[in-house]
């Protein structure tokens, strides 16, 4: 008989989280990855395009990969060669790098964004076939604490990697320090996902067989969220809260237009961040079973960190302003996704997930309207505020949501 809740797989799933974070790190939007789009490009057009290609190839599949999903009984098999295609995607971004480099900048941000775009397009698949997972090893009650120890775990990982990533980039010069930043991420994402891929995974109960085309699936698909008023709210809600990404991406420009930026400060941003999310979820997400006000509190810490960079000018101030990223980051990641697995039923579980992540994904579209606004002569206070306005009709919705739970 299986069992639910088994502490191999609670373990397998924190390793996963754990050699995840520590590759990732290395292009966290809100630090890293700006700055090397920068140093191959001056527009922040362009940092604000690359950002959202580290997740808009998402958009696009979601509702394919549930289209398929839905009738399978188990998804490891196929989330196995997720991991493989997503792995090839992030060591080539390091490749091109090393082998192209300043030579060519337009081909190596080239080669850059097709990396970035087929890592989130291939994510598109992984997400739907991730939560269904989850929903199917982790119960109701302990799914939240598995999701706070993966984030505890991933943050861990994320200081550590902030601070080999402060002594590469101050050891060797851009841009050969990307690139050996990638591609030595991509082996330690390799073991990450060698590890997830040998969980174990019970077969599904309740499917639906698949529809005849999928243009039917999608027009199906459509009339199960018209008629789930909940579902619509909730969409609104997260794709409202995704709005802090107008700001982040251009959060460590401003930083360096008011200092200059070395390596180890650069490192040391990142593991603030990253210690803000232990402490988030050691001592409170972890303790919040309710998803609803789990959101709503993580929107209103993401408001307070820019009200601080707003008037952010030294070092301490900006160090506040990525300790609360860390705190509101992991209370974002939790709560949007149990809040779809609660009130999705099972058979239609990959349908709910597949239409809240992809309707919300059009969230990561943010940092181009953000660049875009930066490029025609807008300040970043400007911005700021556009942002803090956004997050503050998130927060009311949020407060809407259990009315129609």
């Amino acid at each position: 008989m299986y069992k639910i809740d088994n502490p191999k797989n609670n373990y397998k799933n924190i390793s996963h989280a754990f050699f995840l974070a520590l590759a990732i790190t290395i292009a966290e939007p809100s630090t890293i990855l700006p700055l090397i789009i920068h140093h191959f490009s001056q527009s922040v057009m362009i940092v604000g395009l690359f950002v959202s290609l580290l997740r808009v190839g998402a958009i696009v599949i979601q509702l394919y990969a549930a289209f398929h999903a839905q009738e399978y009984k188990r998804v490891l098999p196929y989330l196995r060669k997720v991991f493989f295609f997503r792995f090839l995607s992030w060591f080539s971004i390091g490749a091109s790098i090393y082998f192209i480099g300043d030579s060519n900048k337009s081909l190596t941000l080239f080669f850059i964004g097709l990396g970035l775009f087929f890592f989130s397009f291939t994510a598109g698949f992984g997400a739907i076939y991730f939560k269904e997972l989850q929903a199917k090893i982790f119960s109701k009650n302990y799914r939240g604490t598995a999701m706070a120890n993966r984030q505890v775990a991933g943050s861990i990982a994320s200081i550590a990697s902030g601070v080999v990533a402060g002594y590469v980039l101050e050891k060797f010069q851009a841009p050969l320090s990307y690139a050996y930043l990638f591609m030595v991420s991509g082996v330690i994402m390799g073991i990450g996902f060698f590890i997830f891929a040998t969980v174990d995974e019970p077969p599904k109960e309740k499917t639906l067989t698949k529809e005849k085309s999928f243009k039917l699936f999608v027009k199906n698909s459509f009339a199960t969220l018209k008629s789930d008023k909940r579902l619509q709210v909730q969409i609104i809600t997260i794709f409202l809260s995704f709005s802090y990404l107008l700001s982040m991406p251009f959060v460590i420009l401003n930083a360096n237009s008011s200092f200059k930026l070395n390596g180890w400060m650069l490192g040391g941003f990142i593991t603030i961040q990253m210690l803000g999310s232990i402490i988030g979820s050691t001592f409170l997400w972890r303790k919040i079973k309710d998803y609803e006000k789990m959101l709503s509190l993580s929107i209103t810490l993401m408001i307070v960190a820019f009200l601080i960079a707003f008037f952010a000018t030294n070092i301490y101030t900006y160090g506040l302003v990525f300790l609360l990223f860390g705190f509101a980051l992991d209370g974002f990641s939790n709560s949007n996704m149990n809040l779809v697995i609660e009130i999705a039923p099972e058979e239609k579980r990959p349908i709910y997930t597949a239409l809240q992540t992809n309707l919300t994904s059009f969230g990561y579209l943010f940092p181009i309207l953000g660049g875009v606004i930066l490029n025609f002569g807008a300040n970043f206070h400007l911005v700021y505020i556009m942002t803090i306005t956004l997050l503050l009709v998130a927060l009311w919705f949020s407060r809407r949501l259990k009315l129609y739970g």
